[in-house]
């Protein structure tokens, strides 16, 4: 089994609202804001080759479905789709892909199922051999979005999802199509029913790499009381992130950034004062196996 990184389209969102109620003195420590406040963030999706003998893909990213003008209002900074240009680069196709697992429906994390936008055109779906694994409750919230997050969710997707007759909603730990070599662990802090995927060497085994969506978007996350204004429920999201980075500490499971613009991957460390930290940070995969 081997994973890739594959950036999609990057962004720039204002860093008061990506740091939730940490002051600019010091979230400006960790990423560097431009002129107008806005940091540079990736959105980063995993691809995983022979996982049983499938070809998986994590997530897909903002994508180029925003019509100019909405681009430019979220800080998306290129026209093209390129997700798809990274998965050519590597020698894969969007026809390649046996399934797409999606953490949540939010159009950063979503978008990239869609292909870009064009002038007149409806909004068509991508990867069209691939299943799409969504959380069974966050697919609920997807259908019926409180007033606070409506904006964050692509108001046709859910319908071409159902047309394409490739849902699956995800309720438990495991998918029954995708096996054992997956785990999933489930999140509210952010979004109800977000849902976190574990790719594991082997059933049941430690050591695997845990796709940490937007309940730690990056290594300034992985601080526990660092949240996004985003964020649903923060004081939720701080409990869950506590649990989740002992878990991970505990069976050496490595953490997988999708909007970390510099590193892809870590492990779990502690610092000098015991708190959650990072090391061994990786910049890409190519091909790395598990």
């Amino acid at each position: 089994m081997k994973l890739w990184s594959l950036r999609g389209n990057s962004q720039k969102l204002d860093g008061g609202a990506m740091f939730g109620n940490a002051p600019r003195a010091l979230w400006s420590q960790w990423l560097a804001p431009d002129a107008e406040n806005r940091v540079p963030l990736a959105c980063r999706c995993l691809l995983v080759q022979d996982l049983d003998g499938r070809t998986v893909l994590f997530e897909t990213g903002i994508g180029a479905f925003f019509e100019p003008k909405l681009r430019e209002r979220y800080g998306v900074q290129e026209d093209r789709h390129v997700l798809l240009d990274q998965l050519a680069a590597r020698g894969f196709s969007e026809r390649d892909i046996d399934a797409v697992v999606l953490s949540h429906l939010h159009f950063d994390h979503a978008g990239g199922l869609l292909a870009a936008w064009t002038e007149g055109a409806a909004p068509r779906l991508l990867f069209p051999r691939a299943r799409y694994l969504v959380g069974a409750a966050h697919w609920q919230r997807a259908l019926k979005p409180h007033p606070r997050d409506r904006a964050s969710f692509i108001p046709e997707l859910p319908a071409l999802l159902q047309a394409s007759g490739r849902l699956e909603l995800v309720s438990g730990t495991h998918s029954e199509w995708l096996g054992p070599r997956v785990r999933f662990h489930f999140s509210d802090g952010h979004t109800p029913g977000l849902m976190l995927a574990e790719i594991q060497p082997a059933a049941g085994a430690g050591g695997g790499v845990l796709f940490c969506a937007d309940l730690i978007p990056g290594t300034p996350w992985v601080h526990v009381p660092i949240t996004m204004g985003y964020d649903r429920y923060p004081e939720r999201l701080i409990d869950e992130k506590q649990a989740l980075l002992d878990d991970a500490l505990a069976r050496g499971v490595r953490l997988f950034f999708t909007h970390d613009s510099s590193t892809a991957m870590a492990e779990v460390a502690r610092d000098a004062r015991g708190r959650y930290a990072t090391r061994a940070p990786l910049a890409a995969l190519a091909g790395v196996s598990l």
